[in-house]
């Protein structure tokens, strides 16, 4: 397992690990209107932005395959995906942990917005739920997640 900060060269990498994991994942847990909000703000053009600002890191396997990804943004660890065939073998973990090292390098409290089916993991590494959101998305649907913490200092 390797992981690496991403550069330009891989927005298309991110991209297509993000829209494959909420394409496979999210309908399990979102109505249609929420999944396309998630498809649609993790745009190839925000990828990128983030990428140019050097938040964003690549896992990649044994066999140096790009299968997940994670986003450190300040204290907070955005767009976590690993993808869906690779889910359940320490993956997410081993990119959480990652994120929360680069975040205690500046700051003592991690956050993160947990989607419903992440909230589970994150329980289970020591997070605490802080506070219950809801946006209304497309065709009058909802997103619901759990704003969570985690004190690392």
């Amino acid at each position: 397992m390797d992981i690496r900060q991403a550069n330009e060269t891989d927005t298309g990498t991110v991209r297509e690990i993000t829209h494959r994991t909420i394409t496979a994942v999210y309908p399990h847990y979102y109505p249609a209107g929420t999944v396309t909000f998630f498809l649609k703000h993790h745009s190839a053009e925000n990828i990128s932005a983030d990428i140019a600002a050097g938040r964003v890191f690549l896992l990649y396997d044994d066999r140096q395959e790009a299968v997940g990804t994670v986003t450190v943004k300040g204290n907070e660890i955005c767009r976590l995906f690993v993808l869906p065939e690779f889910q359940g073998q320490g993956f997410g973990k081993e990119l959480i942990g990652y994120a929360e090292t680069e975040i205690g390098r500046n700051h003592s409290e991690i956050t993160v917005d947990a989607s419903l089916p992440a909230k589970p993991v994150y329980l289970k590494l020591g997070y605490k739920e802080t506070e219950f959101r809801t946006e209304k998305t497309y065709f009058g649907d909802h997103l619901c997640y759990d704003v969570m913490k985690k004190n690392i200092g």
